[in-house]
C-alpha cells in the first residue's frame, strides 16, 4: 500500500500512529476486504479492533449493506443463541413473538463478533455451521436458514490455551483464523504514545473549550515509558481527566503521576545503606541477596577486626562500623564495643582473656523477612530526610503515594 493510501485509511477510520505493526495491520486489512474470507483480529483489551473490522467491511463489496457489531462477553449465556440465531415463539419462558437475530438482519452484510472468545461451546457449533455452509436453525424452530454473511471475530484472550483447557473449539478457530490480523498492544507502539496523546489533548481542548494540555520532558518520559494495560481507551481517558481537571495547561511529572493508577507490582524500595541509595533492584530475590551480601560483608569486617585487636594491632583511622559509629585514633574499641550488625546478627565467642576466636559464621541469628527489612529501610530514609516524604520516596525509587501506603501499613504515621 502506498503511503498517502495509508494515511488516508489512517484519517478516515480515526487511526493514529506511525508504527510498522500497526500499519501492516491496517495494510491486511484493506487487502484482505475485497474477499469473503473470515478474518480473526486479535489483540489486548482498548486496541481498536473494531476499527479494523469496520476497514474490512468499509473497502469490501458488502460496504453498502448491513454492518453489525456484536459483544459476545456482554450477552448473557442464556440469550446468546437467541441474539444470534433468533427464536420462535413460545420457544421458551418470554419468547412471546418471533424475532429475527442478527445474522438474518446482517445478511447481505458484515457481522462483527468481539470477544468470540466467551461464546459458550454450544453457540460455537452453530457459528461453525454458519462458517462451513451458511445455515443456521432459530431457537425452537425446525426449519433451516441460509445466510450470506462476512464474519469477522476478535479476541483479546489466547485462543490456542482456550482450545487446550477445553473452553474452546479446534475447528472452529480455524475457520475463524483463515486470516489472522495482530494489532499491537500500546507499549509495544512507544513512539505513538505521545503523539496519541497530543492528539487527544487537542481533541478535548476543542470540545470543552480551553487550551490544550502539554507535558514537560520528564512527564512525557513517564507517560512512554508507562504499561499502559487499558492501552489506547485508558490513554484516552486520562487524557480527559487531566484536560478537564489542571488549571495548569503545562503537566509535570508530579501531577501526572496522579492521574497513573499503581500498577500491582509495586517495586519495592531499594535503600540499604549509601553504597546502595542509587541501585534499582527488579525483583525481591535480588533485594534478598543484596541484604545477605551486606551481612556477609559486615560480619568479615567485624571479624578482621577483632582479629587485629587480638594481635595486638590498631584500628585503622576513622574505621566505620556497621551501624555508621566512626571510631577515630583517640577512641580505639575493644572486645566490649564490638556488637551484633543492625540486621541483627550475633557475634560470640569473644572470651575476656582475648585468647580464642570462634568462627562467627555458625552463629548467625538471621532475620530475613522482606516486610522487616522493607519497614526499617523506609524507617531510616524517613529518619534521614527529617520526615520529608517526597525526598524520602525518591530517595527508595517509590512513588510517594506508595510510600504512604507503607508508613499506614507499617505504622510510622509518628
Amino acid at each position: 500500500m502506498q503511503i498517502s493510501d495509508l494515511q488516508q485509511v489512517k484519517q478516515k477510520f480515526g487511526i493514529i500512529g506511525n508504527d510498522s505493526e500497526l500499519n501492516r495491520a491496517i495494510d491486511i486489512a484493506v487487502q484482505v476486504s475485497s474477499t469473503d474470507l473470515s478474518v480473526l483480529i486479535t489483540g489486548e483489551s482498548g486496541v481498536g479492533k473494531e476499527n479494523f473490522s469496520k476497514i474490512i467491511h468499509q473497502y469490501s463489496r458488502r460496504k453498502n449493506n448491513s454492518f453489525i457489531a456484536v459483544n459476545c462477553g456482554a450477552i448473557p449465556e442464556g440469550t446468546i443463541d437467541s441474539e444470534l440465531f433468533g427464536h420462535e415463539k413460545g420457544s421458551f419462558t418470554g419468547a412471546v413473538n418471533d424475532r429475527k437475530g442478527y445474522f438474518e438482519y446482517a445478511d447481505g452484510g458484515t457481522i462483527f463478533l468481539d470477544e468470540v472468545g466467551e461464546l459458550p461451546l454450544t453457540t460455537q457449533a452453530r457459528l461453525l455451521r454458519v462458517l462451513e455452509v451458511g445455515e443456521f436453525i432459530r431457537v425452537g424452530a425446525s426449519k433451516v436458514q441460509k445466510t450470506n454473511v462476512r464474519v469477522i471475530a476478535a479476541t483479546n484472550i489466547n485462543i490456542l490455551d482456550a482450545i487446550k483447557k477445553g473452553k474452546f473449539r479446534e475447528d472452529l478457530y480455524y475457520r475463524l483464523n483463515t486470516i489472522p490480523i495482530h494489532i499491537p498492544s500500546l507499549r509495544e507502539r512507544k513512539g505513538d504514545i505521545h503523539l496519541l496523546f497530543r492528539k487527544f489533548a487537542a481533541d478535548f481542548a476543542e470540545k470543552y473549550q480551553m487550551p490544550p494540555v502539554r507535558l514537560t520532558e520528564d512527564a512525557q518520559h513517564l507517560l512512554i515509558n508507562y504499561s499502559w494495560p487499558g492501552n489506547i481507551r485508558q490513554l484516552k481517558n486520562i487524557t480527559e481527566q487531566i484536560s478537564i481537571i489542571e488549571q495548569n495547561r503545562e503537566v509535570s511529572k508530579d501531577i501526572l503521576l496522579h492521574y497513573i493508577p499503581q500498577e500491582e507490582t509495586d517495586k519495592l524500595p531499594t535503600l540499604f545503606n549509601g553504597e546502595t541509595s542509587g541501585q534499582t533492584f527488579n525483583s525481591e530475590r535480588e533485594i534478598l541477596y543484596q541484604v545477605l551480601f551486606d551481612m556477609k560483608r559486615d560480619i568479615n569486617e567485624l571479624r578482621s577486626l577483632v582479629k587485629t585487636l587480638m594481635n595486638g594491632g590498631e584500628v585503622p583511622a576513622n574505621w566505620q562500623m556497621p551501624n555508621s559509629t566512626v571510631y577515630t585514633p583517640t577512641h580505639q574499641p575493644t572486645a566490649t564495643d564490638i556488637y551484633a550488625p543492625a540486621n541483627n546478627s550475633s557475634i560470640t565467642g569473644i572470651k575476656n582473656n582475648a585468647t580464642h576466636i570462634e568462627d562467627t559464621e555458625e552463629f548467625i541469628d538471621e532475620t530475613l523477612s522482606l516486610d522487616d527489612n522493607e519497614k526499617n529501610m523506609i524507617a531510616k530514609a524517613l529518619k534521614k530526610h527529617h520526615g520529608k516524604r517526597r525526598a524520602a520516596a525518591e530517595e527508595l525509587k517509590i512513588s510517594e503515594r506508595t510510600l504512604y501506603r507503607k508508613i499506614i501499613k507499617y505504622g510510622l504515621e509518628d
